[in-house]
């Protein structure tokens, strides 16, 4: 039907109506389609008797996906990836209807889309198809390494989200010794001396004391010496609180999210399942060419 490169590189696009969608039982099956439409054209027949027209959308082909999208906005109004395809067919007494089964990604059921194609049924559902059959091709001649690049990035992602919270926390830590320490200074000091508010330095011209700078050997104002401050390690390691460094070449399988592997395994799971092509009778009236 189409160059590869067509399929691969850009999409193939086709203006037809959209009759609508509604949840099935089955992700197959000539009977559950048939059904289907029937309801959803009854559906459209009770909207066309309240003035309502039906919409016009453009269907976007391609191997990651079939997107349909409003014709005048081209707004995507759905996304259907061609691995949760699982059924697709087209009205051989009436060129004009097709349809297929897309398991949602949300809700995960089974929705049945139907359109009407301007007598262009079997070369959509002909298309589907080899964008289907190019998307598994390459889905086995990668041998997975797109999705585990995106795997690995995912990891990443996620220990940098930790190391924020870690940072996060390490903060509050630091702060907390700073107020314990100043706590510590007041209940220390002489009955009627002043400490000052928050001042840049002591009454001695010196800069407070701060955990993450080097240990004074300035006594305090009541003689008494500071709490050490434990000596970073070059040899250790690990920082002050005891986390250990990060290193993203130490992220192994184990660390990667579970929804990544998930994923994975329902792309393997859709393309095993394969894509039922399939002409079939629905036995219905005519579409009014002017719905």
């Amino acid at each position: 039907m189409h160059t590869p490169e067509a399929l691969s590189k850009h999409y193939i696009p086709y203006n037809v109506k959209f009759l609508g969608s509604t949840e099935v039982e089955q992700p197959k099956g000539t009977e559950v389609v048939r059904d289907a439409v029937r309801k959803l054209k009854f559906a459209r027949h009770i909207k066309k008797s309240e003035g309502q027209k039906t919409p016009k959308v453009e269907l976007q082909i391609s191997i990651y996906g079939v997107k349909i999208l409003d014709s005048k906005t081209k707004e995507v109004q759905h996304n259907c990836q061609l691995h949760r395809i699982s059924f697709c067919a087209d009205d051989k007494t009436d060129k004009r209807i097709f349809t297929f089964i897309c398991k949602d990604s949300e809700s995960n059921k089974h929705l049945c889309y139907v359109f009407d194609s301007e007598k262009c049924a079997e070369e959509i559902t002909l298309t589907i198809g080899q964008a289907f059959d190019l998307a598994y091709r390459k889905f086995l001649e990668s041998g997975g390494k797109d999705v585990e690049t995106r795997k690995q990035i995912a990891g990443l992602q996620k220990r940098i989200h930790e190391l924020e919270t870690e940072n996060i926390e390490l903060k509050n830590k630091v702060q907390d010794l700073e107020n314990q320490l100043r706590i510590t200074q007041v209940q220390t000091s002489p009955a009627g001396s002043v400490t000052p508010k928050s001042p840049s330095t002591d009454i001695f011209d010196m800069v407070p004391f701060s955990p993450i700078s080097p240990q004074s050997s300035t006594p305090t104002r009541n003689g008494t010496q500071p709490p050490p401050v434990p000596s970073r390690s070059a040899e250790i390691k690990r920082d002050l609180f005891g986390a250990e460094p990060f290193d993203p070449f130490s992220c192994g399988a184990g660390d990667f999210p579970p929804d990544i592997q998930s994923k994975l395994d329902e792309m393997q799971e859709g393309f095993k399942m394969g894509l039922t092509l399939e002409a079939t009778v629905f036995c219905l009236d005519p579409l009014d060419s002017k719905c």
